[in-house]
């Protein structure tokens, strides 16, 4: 997803106020309860009623790692991308046994392999509890606000999975909505015994590599098939798309269920510029320096490089995503257009004497906090955000000592990563079978504290007590050296024995997790109480501001939660000439240049002539998607599935803040192609029957 990023012509077409007030085009991630089926009916002559509706909530699923997901059959089968599974892929390899490279295909249920760490949720409520949410929080401001809004979500979620029969197999989430204008409870059916069925090689999964990555044309099968089992069975969804044959033509309507992980289009200007000038450079310096060093690492030899492919994939896919987001905030139009629109609110506010004694000063309320997070934003991020302690086994340890810490406290105080609606995920982690590489921690560990030490300073006393007397690599060596945390059954007698068994051990990372942990718990503190507490206050006062003024037929901002687009099938124009939305087989062998990220697998290779190679494998479509969407079902009228999103093109990138339509391209694998590479590529005529029906 490669080209250059256009100016955001469409959004600078319109005025302030209508940019703001409407969306544009076939724009908008929406909820599925508040669906502009009218607006849907108007332009493409499809009414998508409640009904509807309802069987592609429940059809939807979420990967809790990051993806999106959809049953696919009736036999809980759920189609996702391979990078969506990578994880999982590479966790149950081998060195003799790369499934990554290799590709994986369960020839029966009995050989569907448990994924360690996939846990699958499905969305099966929504509840409007704004009015408990503004009740709690009435009045207050600061850290009394921002303590009271944390406990009433903690209640809302326990108190909502309490009521399920089997708690256990619920997770409730209070969910901010338009910044905070609105909240809905979000109850899912939880399931954490995730099977994987089917994988292609990565060859084929990222033909093309990093050269292509956010580009199109593309001729990747980015799919993977898991399964979801319960009670040692496949589970039977209540709802599920069948993939379709016939696939889509140009200009077809489509939707695009999935979870967008997040979008900035109503952040304030002080927000846009502090991510312009403070957070994404900073980030993309970060990336920069571990992609070089993963880099490095993978040239030790094969066995390195297989065990640290998902994470170098997942390094250059952030370093180009939050580089596009980059060039969209220089783009001196886009800027210029936001700066409009905020001084049009602003004046709105200003002229309505009510608004203005209500929200009149959040601006420069979350200016000031902004500038508060500037001057604690390195010790924050690298002594509480883990900058400085890049290592799997140190988080396994900070786990097992914030745990012990958190978990005896009522469920409304703790930190909100160790509720008890989230417990179950962490329990899963923490517990994982999935193998841990030393050699591969010690580098990590080494860049990290490296960085610890430049960012802070030789002589900070945080530094000082972290490393002592020895280097970096010194130390990071002898933590993981000495750490027996790879051992599961040593995790789950430290989990179970709370702070007694916790305080008693003399494991290395254990010791550094309790050695930092007051000093990290006082920099989170600075900042709930100093920047979160006043940001989310007055953001929440500008989106009911907002609200008032432009409506709220819209929809808000992605919070990784449910969300439905509309668009359709369409290419567009690149330098003035036109990019064609579909890609076939026949393409990709053309392309194929048999090295490294261009080259087919053998299976392909094998399989050329007796495939259809007009059949299409890649295509574009106009809906509005962000990170996250990754593994979203494209569906038709029929509900059934046509495409599965995998990317967005280059344009898409600065969609975090507006949408172009004009060039804003979701990038899909085809349902005919899927079926056709299962049934004549890998052998898997069952499975692509399954899909079909």
């Amino acid at each position: 997803m490669r080209h250059r990023l256009p100016l955001l012509a469409c959004l600078l077409a319109l005025s302030p106020l209508t940019a703001a007030a409407r969306a544009y085009g076939d724009e908008g991630m929406w909820l599925l309860n508040q669906f502009p089926s009218e607006t849907v009916k108007q332009r493409y002559g499809f009414d998508p009623d409640q009904k509807w509706l309802h069987h592609v909530q429940l059809g939807s699923v979420r990967l809790a790692g990051g993806c999106s997901g959809s049953f696919v059959s009736k036999d809980g089968l759920i189609l996702t991308n391979h990078h969506c599974a990578h994880a999982c892929i590479e966790q149950l390899s081998t060195p003799t046994d790369d499934r990554v490279k290799a590709g994986f295909l369960a020839k029966t249920r009995a050989d569907e392999v448990r994924c360690p760490e996939i846990e699958i949720n499905d969305l099966t409520d929504i509840q409007d509890v704004t009015a408990d949410v503004q009740k709690a929080t009435a009045g207050l401001t600061g850290k009394p606000y921002n303590d009271a809004r944390k406990a009433i979500s903690a209640h809302l979620e326990k108190a909502c999975a309490d009521a399920d029969p089997k708690p256990d197999r619920v997770r409730c989430d209070v969910v901010t909505l338009f910044h905070g204008a609105r909240y809905d409870l979000y109850k899912y059916r939880r399931y954490q015994d995730v099977r994987l069925v089917f994988a292609p090689e990565l060859g084929e999964a990222f033909f093309g590599g990093d050269p292509d990555n956010f580009n199109f044309p593309r001729f990747d099968l980015d799919m993977s098939l898991l399964r979801v089992y319960q009670d040692g069975q496949p589970l039977h969804p209540s709802d599920h798309f069948p993939l379709s044959k016939r696939g889509t033509k140009e200009g077809d309507l489509t939707f695009v269920s999935g979870h967008p992980g997040g979008t900035d289009r109503q952040l304030t200007l002080a927000q846009l510029l502090y991510l312009r000038d403070v957070a994404q450079p900073d980030r993309l310096l970060q990336l920069a320096e571990i992609r070089g060093l993963i880099t490095e690492y993978q040239l030790r030899g094969p066995e390195e490089k297989r065990h640290s492919t998902d994470l170098l994939f997942a390094i250059e896919n952030s370093f180009k995503a939050i580089r596009g987001r980059q060039v969209a905030l220089t783009t001196p139009p886009l800027m210029a257009d936001k700066t409009a629109e905020e001084a049009e609110l602003k004046a709105r506010i200003a002229k309505d004497p009510k608004l203005s004694a209500k929200a009149g000063s959040s601006f420069e309320a979350i200016e000031k906090a902004l500038a508060r997070q500037r001057q604690i934003r390195i010790p924050y991020s690298y002594e509480e955000g883990g900058r400085g302690f890049q290592s799997t086994f140190f988080g396994l340890a900070r786990t097992l000592v914030r745990g012990a810490a958190e978990r005896p406290k009522p469920n409304d105080t703790r930190f909100p990563e160790f509720r008890d609606s989230v417990l179950p995920q962490v329990s899963q982690r923490l517990f994982s079978s999935a193998p841990i590489f030393p050699e591969l921690e010690i580098e990590t560990l080494t860049y990290s504290l490296t960085k610890l030490r430049e960012e802070l300073g030789a002589d900070d006393a945080f530094v000082r007590k972290v490393l002592g007397k020895k280097s970096p690599r010194t130390l990071a060596k002898e933590l993981v050296n000495g750490t027996k945390l790879a051992d599961v059954g040593l995790r789950k007698t430290l989990w179970e024995g709370g702070s007694k068994a916790v305080d008693a051990s003399q494991d290395p990372m254990i010791a550094l997790a309790r050695l930092i942990d007051d000093d990290a718990r006082k920099i989170r503190k600075v900042y709930e109480d100093e920047v979160e507490a006043v940001v989310k206050k007055n953001e929440e006062l500008l989106a009911q501001a907002r609200a008032e003024v432009f409506g709220t037929k819209t929809y808000p901002d992605a919070t990784f939660t449910l969300r439905l687009s509309y668009g359709k099938v369409q290419g567009w124009n690149e330098n003035g000439n036109p990019v064609a939305p579909y890609t076939t087989f026949g393409g990709a062998f053309d392309r194929a240049t048999g090295e490294p990220p261009f080259d087919l697998p053998p299976t392909w290779l094998a399989a050329e002539k007796k495939l259809k190679l007009d059949t299409p494998l890649d295509f574009v479509t106009t809906n509005d998607i962000i990170g996250g969407n990754s593994g979203s079902p494209v569906i038709n009228q029929k509900a059934e599935v046509v495409g599965l999103i995998f990317d967005g093109n280059i344009h898409s990138l600065g969609g975090d803040f507006g949408f172009d339509g004009t060039s804003n391209r979701a990038v899909a694998v085809d349902s005919r192609a899927i079926l056709e590479a299962l049934s004549k590529i890998y052998g898997a005529e069952y499975l692509a029957k399954e899909l079909s029906q």
